[in-house]
């Protein structure tokens, strides 16, 4: 179990159990919501309890963003195509999280200047990412 909250503290959220990985995306609409990268990592719908109030934004048709309506904290990704689709938590949330490696990065092709990231795991550009998942048009 680890737990993690919202810079304000509104929101908290805890997880039973997670996908022992981080996950980092590049894409422009990542990169518009939080300012650089996106990053999360994964816990199915079952493992998760959120406390407080949670704000919504469907960013795609597929997909929602949430996030903390006092403070703006990001809280995760969902894809909206069924109830118990996994999320996509935002590691700063929890403290826990320094010790949940980096399996993958996408769209690493469209990485801002200076944000490639080190280390040994998964890269795959747009083209490559795109072939084999859903995804916007014209990234975002």
């Amino acid at each position: 179990m680890i737990e993690g909250h919202c810079l304000c503290g509104a929101v908290t959220i805890a997880v039973a159990e997670h996908g022992g990985f981080t996950g980092v995306c590049h894409c422009r609409m990542c990169q518009r919501w939080s300012g650089a990268l996106f990053a999360c990592f994964p816990a199915n719908a079952d493992a998760v309890t959120v406390t407080g109030k949670v704000a919504r934004f469907a960013s795609t048709d597929f997909a929602e963003r949430a996030f903390c309506p006092k403070c703006g904290s990001h809280l995760w990704m969902r894809n909206t195509d069924r109830d118990d689709a996994p999320y996509g938590l935002m590691p700063g949330l929890f403290d826990a999280a320094r010790d949940i490696p980096l399996k993958s990065e996408i769209y690493t092709d469209r990485a801002l200047p200076g944000l490639a990231l080190a280390g040994d795991h998964r890269r795959a550009t747009r083209a490559e990412y795109e072939a084999k998942n859903l995804h916007l048009e014209g990234d975002g």
